[in-house]
């Protein structure tokens, strides 16, 4: 169970119990408005670049070529969660880079038309690094963190799970 994945780096940085409860494979709610917007909008938005490429704990949403640079993308429906989304993307960066690929990323918020660079640099692998030592921790505990209200619960596909 030490499989640490992009989506589990998106939820340490929105919720930690979220982790533990994804780490169990214990879903959200699929039928949720916004888990369905956010695969319209990543199916429908940058449709010329080459799109969803999996590997090993990762889906990367978009790979293009500006000039002489590879660059990876990941498209989210808003920029309210720009701190998760530049981790989890930094993430997949980091694992690449093990590979022996140093590529750059962006992330694309196609209704805002806004779109963030983002490069792993010392700090952010620092920080990384530290965010998987900690859901390292969160995914081998007995017992989910307990319930912490926060200003993104009342949006959640997992709230039954924990307001029920």
């Amino acid at each position: 169970m030490d499989k640490i994945t992009g989506t589990l780096i998106w939820y340490y940085y929105i919720c930690p119990r979220e982790v533990w409860l994804m780490a169990r494979e214990l879903v959200p709610d699929q039928e949720d408005p916004f888990i369905e917007i956010g695969r319209i909008l990543s199916g429908e938005s940058y449709k010329r670049e080459r799109k969803e490429i999996h590997l090993e704990g990762m889906v990367i949403d978009v790979l293009k070529k500006e000039k002489e640079n590879v660059i990876i993308g990941e498209i989210k429906k808003s920029s309210k969660f720009e701190k998760a989304a530049k981790m989890q993307l930094a993430f997949y960066l980091l694992r690449l880079k093990e590979m022996g690929l140093n590529l750059k990323g962006e992330l694309f918020f196609p209704k805002e038309k806004k779109k963030v660079e983002v490069i792993l640099d010392e700090e952010i692998e620092k920080e990384l690094k530290n965010a998987i030592y900690e859901i390292r921790k969160i995914i081998n505990s007995e017992k989910p963190i307990p319930v912490k209200k926060n200003k993104f619960c009342n949006k959640c596909a997992y709230e039954e799970f924990c307001f029920s």
